[in-house]
């Protein structure tokens, strides 16, 4: 800041309301982080100012970048996870966007699983149209296998775990060790398992990425993403792209995430529980062919996610009988009272969304002919939304 006016000086109403002696009263403390807004960061004086590193995360350069606020989520994501840094994007989108720019180059090689989410398919499908990389999907359960698929171009592979609407689970640390041994950087999407259920940096991953916007704020109202790194030098190549892409995010949304955090286990727990309860439950009736939940010995992986994973959250999918049309399927989730329809996942609200599989792969065929469903179970009594499926089942689904 410049230095103290002149006390004798006297100032203009407008300069004492800019120029303000407001302090935050000595000893104040919270439990709650306080939220620091800020565009423009100041500097004690021009030699700090100089001095300034734009990869030290413990010195402000501007509001874009990092604010308090922002810095303390990001430490404490870095926790969650097992790594050392986060970088938070305005989505979990974003964050996709972010290890792409700050990994590849054009006429690299990515290798993306047929499972993947599908906006990050259609990242790989415009970066190769428009940027001049290549692009491979890989079945997600191939494990060391993929090394037939590796280039001598090939510097990304991502991963999935499990596929968010189909849930197979790859042998994350199968490919990892074929990625180390030919250099090349991994990254996968974790935010089926919040970080709480899924340690990706004990399994060889280099990056992960999660979507904040679900469990991590868990009221279905913000938008946020990160990618989370153990590796220092990797670190810095995210966050300068990231810096130069000009992506930030708000301080009030980090606290509202901030907010969230500290109920997150017990949220992943109880959505976990319920899920089950319901996807059980689920295995028994005769309009479902299949239940896909990892927890399931039949779910593809299964063997995987026991073997790695603590806990499931509360996302899984069912397949319907073929007997059953796709519009029979749409009436069916238009029939449910208490399950919103939408993407997503990671609210207290329960969401139910269909889903043609056969569009969303290329690599690898799909074995079922019924139509795909995702539930996603939120905070609401599970005899209640079991009787609503039940309801909207016995009315809909008529063979």
């Amino acid at each position: 800041m410049s230095p103290t006016p002149n006390p004798s000086a006297q100032l203009a109403p407008q300069t004492e309301l800019l120029h303000h002696a407001d302090q935050i009263t000595p000893g104040f403390d919270a439990f709650v982080t306080p939220v620091a807004r800020a565009s423009t960061v100041l500097f004690p004086n021009l030699a700090a100012m100089r001095a300034l590193k734009w990869h030290d995360d413990s010195q402000w350069r501007y509001g874009l970048h990092a604010t308090p606020t922002a810095l303390i989520l990001a430490q404490r994501l870095a926790t969650i996870e097992g790594g050392q840094h986060a970088l938070l994007q305005p989505s979990g989108l974003s964050s996709l966007v972010n290890v792409y720019f700050g990994i590849v180059r054009q006429g690299d090689d990515v290798l993306i699983p047929d499972n993947a989410y599908g906006p990050n398919r259609e990242l790989g499908d415009w970066l190769t149209e428009d940027f001049g990389l290549t692009v491979q999907y890989y079945d997600p359960l191939m494990g060391a296998g993929i090394e037939a698929l590796i280039k001598p171009n090939t510097r990304l592979i991502w991963l999935e775990a499990p596929g968010s609407v189909t849930m197979e689970v790859p042998d994350v640390g199968a490919i990892t060790a074929v990625a180390r041994k030919h250099g090349i950087v991994t990254a996968i999407d974790n935010t089926y398992s919040a970080g709480l259920a899924f340690k990706p940096f004990e399994h060889g991953v280099d990056i992960s990425v999660q979507a904040l916007t679900k469990y991590q704020s868990g009221a279905s109202d913000i938008l946020m993403g990160a990618t989370i790194t153990a590796d220092t030098a990797l670190h810095h190549k995210l966050k300068r792209a990231r810096m130069l892409m000009g992506i930030g995010v708000s301080a009030d949304d980090c606290s509202l995430v901030l907010r969230s955090l500290p109920t997150m286990k017990l949220r992943f727990e109880a959505h976990d529980s319920a899920a089950m309860t319901i996807a059980t439950w689920l295995k028994s009736r005769p309009e479902i062919a299949a239940v896909l939940h990892p927890a399931f010995e039949d779910c593809p992986g299964h063997v995987n996610w026991k073997r790695d994973f603590s806990g499931a959250g509360g996302l899984f999918s069912v397949v319907f009988d073929a007997a059953y049309s796709a519009a029979q399927v749409d009436a069916f989730v238009e029939g449910l009272a208490l399950f919103g329809i939408g993407w997503s996942w990671g609210g207290v609200h329960s969401l139910a969304m269909p889903y043609e599989i056969r569009e969303m792969r290329s690599a690898t065929a799909w074995p079922y002919q019924g139509t795909l469903v995702r539930f996603f179970i939120g905070l609401e009594d599970v005899g209640d939304l079991q009787a609503d499926i039940e309801h909207s089942l016995n009315t809909h689904l008529i063979a």
